[in-house]
């Protein structure tokens, strides 16, 4: 065999694995994000959404985890019941709590650059997605503001203030597992 040949099956494999690996992280945030509990207070569930995009974004990175949790919105979009409470479709991604759904984009974002910049300093990680989970917040909350003819304050009432502690120890959560995990997968040669 040529090493031509050698590189070309080589990348193929590379190129095979990936895309095998941001089916199954693609995966994980289906599985997970439609467990959600509606709150009186609120038209937006407590979801373990926010804890899937994180975990994946830190396992695989920026450009993985975006494509990832675009993977996700996208097919919520064409009716896979992978929103809060098994929900889809346009109704879901762009009704009133859409606007977080979309912001799962800025949070990933975020996140996959700090990690991907600064991958052995742990405590700009935890930086990174508090920074990132901010961008959702702002996003939704703007969102949901304009689609409910609310105020910024009562969005904000609304839509952030009741998640913070919950979104704080799924974050403190990926920071446990996380490195673990892509120290796992990485020994593995499957990153």
């Amino acid at each position: 065999m040529s090493n031509e040949q050698t590189t070309a099956k080589s990348e193929t494999k590379f190129d095979i694995r990936q895309m095998a690996l941001i089916g199954l992280m693609t995966a994980v945030i289906c599985v997970l994000a439609p467990f959600s509990i509606s709150i009186p207070v609120s038209p937006v569930p407590i979801s373990l959404a926010t804890f899937a995009v994180c975990i994946t974004t830190y396992i695989i990175g920026l450009k993985r985890g975006v494509l990832c949790t675009f993977l996700y919105l996208l097919l919520g979009l064409v009716g896979l019941p992978v929103f809060s409470g098994f929900s889809s479709g346009p109704g879901k991604l762009f009704g009133p709590t859409g606007g977080y759904l979309v912001g799962y984009l800025f949070l990933a974002l975020i996140c996959g650059y700090i990690v991907d910049k600064f991958r052995s300093k742990l405590w700009l990680h935890f930086i990174g997605m508090i920074a990132g989970v901010a961008a959702c917040y702002l996003f939704g909350t703007v969102w949901l503001a304009y689609l409910k003819h609310l105020s910024f304050a009562a969005a904000l009432a609304a839509g952030v203030i009741p998640f913070i502690p919950g979104d704080i120890a799924k974050i403190i959560i990926v920071m446990i597992i996380g490195p673990q995990l892509y120290k796992a997968l990485n020994k593995a040669h499957l990153l």
